[in-house]
């Protein structure tokens, strides 16, 4: 029951934590799920203060601020549906999940797919479902996350298997990095003139404080270059930055995101 878009009552909202991270919270003015509650503090004071019911949350992968929050919400809610990767190393998932499972949660009348993603860490999962993608730090807008566990290999197929989501898909990632992700994209890019009107109105939203997120699928597919190693004009400019010929996409996505880490 995936269907195009949100039900008409259901809203997404940034619940704002740490310094960069975004905590989502999926509601209809009675119920909430959140998505990845890396601290439980902003969660339960933006549940109180709208008056909302905890009734699950969503776990995209292990690392602590995504995670953090899972015992305090629980001792708050008792038998509440914690739902995340497989593996039992992540204490408080009551639910795990892989890749092709559904994931449903009739209280909003909701239905997310889940999608195994490897390349920021080995158990990363992403949840797509009504025109929304859930993904964690896979997938930034203009970015990608860091290889702390897994392969080039396995990122770029991961990034791959959600470019082939629907163009208006709705991309919900994790954290505020998109000015710092906008800065390097130009680098690879400065000629891409959608990515010079995109960091134009990043800057913008960033000097009024506010989120740049959510992006979409067919944004991300004409900014991002992790997206675009199949573009001769990324190819060009990280055989530039690494002085050698570059066989392949995979490749070229490996010398992208080496020069994102030197960046």
């Amino acid at each position: 029951m995936t269907a195009e878009t949100l039900p008409s009552d259901v809203t997404i909202h940034p619940i704002p934590a740490f310094t960069d991270n975004y905590i989502w919270c999926i509601h209809n003015n009675t119920n909430a799920i959140v998505v990845d509650p890396g601290d439980a503090e902003p969660v339960l004071s933006y549940l109180n203060t709208k008056g909302l019911t905890l009734s699950a949350v969503l776990i995209t992968h292990h690392h602590q601020d995504h995670t953090g929050g899972i015992s305090k919400l629980a001792t708050a809610v008792p038998d509440l549906p914690i739902i995340g990767p497989r593996g039992n190393h992540i204490r408080g998932i009551t639910k795990s999940v892989a890749q092709g499972d559904t994931v449903s949660l009739p209280i909003l009348n909701l239905s997310f797919q889940v999608m195994e993603v490897p390349g920021h860490t080995l158990d990363h999962i992403a949840f797509f479902g009504h025109g929304a993608l859930f993904c964690g730090d896979t997938l930034f807008s203009a970015g990608c996350g860091r290889l702390f566990e897994g392969s080039p290999e396995q990122m770029y197929h991961s990034l791959n298997k959600l470019k082939r989501l629907p163009d208006s898909t709705i991309v919900y990632c994790t954290h505020e990095y998109t000015q710092a992700n906008v800065k390097f994209a130009l680098a690879v890019e400065p000629d891409n003139k959608a990515l010079n009107s995109y960091a134009d109105w990043v800057a913008e939203k960033r000097s009024q404080n506010l989120p740049t997120l959510p992006s979409n699928l067919k944004e991300q597919k004409n900014i991002n270059p992790f997206l675009r190693a199949h573009e001769l004009s990324v190819k060009t400019t990280a055989e530039a930055y690494c002085e050698n010929k570059l066989v392949d996409d995979v490749a070229v996505f490996a010398a992208v995101r080496r020069w994102k880490d030197e960046f």
